[in-house]
């Protein structure tokens, strides 16, 4: 059931004392767009009239279509709340249309519905968890971005060891202004490192909540003279910054995750079977850039290795302890560079690939692999994921599978945009290497 009509949307803006829309969608690689309009366009706006050019968009480019639609969806309505409050300023997020009418196949929200159905096809539903790590980075006196930091905080600490608390706590505010509900936030790790996490919530919802959340905190962290960075491996000592997603499913408001068996029913091993199975090949998805393998690294907390445990954190699922709850499946590889409409798109489709093939999940690893030697770890035949970005373009490319749920063109578009990354950063020469090689060689 909607939250809005196009008449309570009209009774806001004017109540509210909105000035300007913005209409926000992200291209294939995550990235949030938007188009601002003021209200005196609001009729257009909820007509799905509002034309943008998308030669410039990552993925949307090509001549067959030099304009698209953006189509608000209205339960997204939001006022910032970090704007003027005369004139203020709401934003919607979108869904893009061709001018023929038709859901735009480089859409990656339409990706993620079209996963949705299919699992409502098989009689399930889901609630998606997340948890986002993120780095606050000083400023320099020009304004300019650093990776410095004055903290020495870590894991729990609180001010004034804990530097960023104040904008952490701004921007929860903010985000629960916005609708949020946030479960816990913290330092994490590293100096300058912080984690939040939100209430699970609908797949779609959850995917907005992400976009949403990352907008709030790089604004929040402005505010406070700070860069909010969602690299996943900002610096080369310290812990990555992941994404970890947190998945519960049902079926007519049944819990099909728990069951008898190590407390995980068929359904649970053979979803958990379909994520590994296609793991590698989604991986390109999941990690989309070059610095994501930066984390993917062996003697960190990001997991390597393709496996699933029900408290060792070493392989690349965990089982999440619960007292009477909902049972839930955590997948810890994907960090906060991946779009999340597709991310989430692609780990669920693994997962239901697996329960129509009826796979079998591996045994359950109890072994902290950290702690174990590559030897031993190829004598146990466990397999690790993709070491860098070529590897992983090399997975998705064998995965058919993947990147049928993502559909010819979104495919094929994102598969060039990674390569095109990936033949860059190969041909360009690191300040490591000059380090390393210019005085002795």
């Amino acid at each position: 059931m909607s939250k809005y009509t196009k008449q309570d949307i009209i009774r806001l803006v004017e109540e509210e004392d909105v000035e300007f829309i913005r209409l926000q969608f992200v291209d294939i690689c995550g990235a949030l767009k938007n188009m601002a309009v003021t209200t005196s366009q609001l009729d257009k706006v909820l007509n799905n009239e509002c034309l943008f050019d998308c030669g410039a968009i990552e993925g949307f480019a090509g001549a067959e279509r030099p304009e698209l639609y953006l189509y608000p969806d209205l339960d997204t309505f939001e006022i910032f709340p970090w704007r003027p409050q005369q004139g203020k300023v709401a934003r919607f997020l979108c869904d893009v249309y061709t001018p023929e009418g038709e859901p735009f196949e480089g859409d990656s929200r339409r990706i993620l519905k079209r996963v949705i159905d299919q699992a409502a096809e098989m009689g399930f539903d889901f609630d998606i968890g997340p948890e986002c790590e993120f780095f606050l980075f000083d400023l320099d006196e020009q304004g300019g971005i650093t990776t410095n930091t004055s903290e020495k905080g870590a894991y729990f600490d609180i001010g004034p060891v804990d530097a960023g608390e104040n904008a952490r706590r701004e921007m929860i505010l903010m985000l629960e202004d916005m609708g949020f509900e946030i479960t816990s936030s913290f330092h994490a790790d590293a100096p300058g490192q912080h984690e939040v996490d939100f209430k699970y919530d609908s797949v779609l919802q959850s995917a907005d909540n992400i976009v949403t959340f990352k907008l709030v905190v790089r604004t929040v962290a402005r505010r406070h003279g700070l860069h909010a960075t969602f690299m996943p491996k900002p610096k080369t000592h310290a812990k990555g910054s992941g994404m970890h997603i947190n998945m519960a499913m049902y079926k007519d408001g049944k819990d099909m995750f728990k069951g008898e068996e190590e407390g995980l029913s068929k359904e649970a091993k053979s979803f958990i079977a379909g994520v590994l199975a296609h793991a590698k090949g989604m991986s390109l998805i999941t990690n989309p850039i070059v610095n994501s393998y930066k984390r993917l690294v062996p003697g960190y907390e990001a997991p390597v290795y393709i496996g699933w445990s029900k408290q060792n954190q070493s392989p690349l699922i965990r089982i999440p302890t619960v007292k009477g709850g909902t049972r839930k499946i955590e997948l810890r590889s994907p960090d906060c560079a991946a779009n999340p409409y597709l991310a989430l798109a692609v780990v669920l489709a693994a997962g239901l690939d697996g329960i129509k093939k009826n796979m079998e999940a591996p045994k359950s690893i109890t072994t902290d692999l950290r702690a174990v030697d590559e030897d031993a770890i190829r004598q146990m035949q466990i397999e690790t994921l993709p070491s860098s970005l070529g590897e992983a373009i090399e997975a998705f490319e064998k995965d058919t599978y993947i990147a049928e749920i993502l559909g010819e063109h979104l495919a094929d578009k994102y598969l060039q945009t990674k390569k095109k990354e990936w033949v860059s950063y190969t041909r360009n020469v690191s300040p490591w290497e000059i380090d390393e090689y210019l005085e002795r060689i």
